[in-house]
């Protein structure tokens, strides 16, 4: 029954975007790293909203939380914030084209990123450092192979 609604291939995909958030990278690549999360969850969230909605959100960010040993509610805060308006506006970023995405895709995780940073500063005094950028011009040069990837994906086990 799970598996006919697409639920444990849709659980695993976040499964997947945890373990690629935590797995271990090269010095040189890891400022580079995508953030593997959001790219996971704003797909889902812009392919179906009816089924991935802010629940799901709050708890991939508790997750995340977890996974970076951060402050509890931090990546949470501010994937529900990223979420916001790609949830509000699937629609019209469902008809843009690829290159288009990327673009909205690069401006929903800088917030998300920006958001992180601030509530880490105000919370643990972080310093700011340029790389802690990088995963926005990452995550944005990968968003058109993942969008189509998980888009056959999705096809394939009939996740709707």
């Amino acid at each position: 029954m799970w598996v006919k609604s697409g639920l444990i291939p849709l659980l695993f995909s976040y499964l997947l975007a945890l373990v690629l958030t935590i797995m271990p990278l090269p010095t040189v690549l890891e400022p580079w790293r995508p953030d593997w999360v959001s790219l996971v969850l704003l797909y889902w969230l812009i392919a179906i909203p009816h089924r991935v909605g802010f629940g799901t959100v709050l708890v991939m960010g508790l997750l995340t939380d977890i996974l970076m040993g951060s402050t509890f509610g931090i990546y949470a805060i501010a994937l529900v914030v990223m979420a916001y308006p790609a949830l509000r506006h699937f629609q019209r970023i469902r008809n843009y084209s690829l290159t288009q995405q990327l673009i909205i895709v690069a401006v929903l995780i800088l917030m998300k990123r920006v958001i992180v940073y601030e509530l880490e500063h105000v919370l643990n005094d972080a310093v700011f450092n340029l790389p802690y950028l990088y995963p926005v011009l990452s995550s944005a040069i990968i968003w058109p192979w993942l969008f189509l990837i998980l888009r056959r994906y999705r096809r394939r086990y009939l996740i709707r």
